[in-house]
């Protein structure tokens, strides 16, 4: 038997896990919580196979509470099931060690072969999950400025002149001429209007 700890806030929907679950003749659920922290005292008393753990709950968010329960409960597989697919919620869950990342619109088949899965030491992830996943992996970091090459961009921004931004930061003009060189290059741009827009599209300034 499979034995699964459920970690979500709503009765209702730990209620209808455990049905769909303990329906298939392996699978058993031996506890549930309602919190993070709840979980985490769970899983080290029970020592399940797998943890469904939501990922938006009072008491401490499924991921930090996942990352607690691999760290003091090893040998346990942490799955996150919740209904929320954010670039972010997706990276800080894997990054905590989840081994697996479904939504809460699988059906009871994906979900007990998901939890099957997981027990062989599988990492299940739903589709859109994937998609972002191997998305993220693609896309290139941004370009990262130094402070000085920033700041520089900023007061350009301003409309100063290389003259004044000199003046401004109490360096040569020519030192200011040799960041925005560095700046172009990194932002892959060729000239001043360009650095400041790609800049700004990136956040970096």
């Amino acid at each position: 038997m499979i034995r699964i700890l459920l970690v979500d806030d709503h009765p209702v929907v730990r209620h209808g896990l455990r049905g769909m679950l303990e329906a298939e003749p392996d699978l058993t659920v031996v506890g549930e919580a309602s919190s993070g922290i709840e979980g985490v005292a769970k899983a080290v008393e029970l020592v399940p196979d797998i943890v469904l753990m939501d990922l938006r709950m009072p008491g401490g968010d499924g991921v930090e509470a996942t990352a607690r329960i691999l760290a003091e409960a090893p040998g346990v597989r942490v799955m996150v099931l919740t209904t929320y697919e954010s670039d972010r919620d997706i990276l800080r869950a894997i990054e905590a060690g989840a081994g697996g990342y479904l939504l809460k619109d699988a059906s009871p088949a994906e979900l007990a072969g998901a939890v099957r899965a997981a027990a062989r030491g599988e990492t299940v992830l739903a589709p859109s999950v994937a998609s972002t996943l191997v998305r993220q992996v693609r896309s290139p970091a941004p370009p990262s400025l130094s402070q000085r090459e920033a700041e520089v961009l900023r007061l350009v921004a301003r409309g100063l002149t290389n003259a004044d931004i000199g003046r401004e930061l109490f360096i040569s003009e020519a030192t200011v001429k040799t960041h925005l060189l560095r700046a172009f290059q990194k932002l892959d741009v060729a000239d001043r209007t360009a650095a400041v827009t790609r800049a700004m599209s990136l956040g970096i300034i």
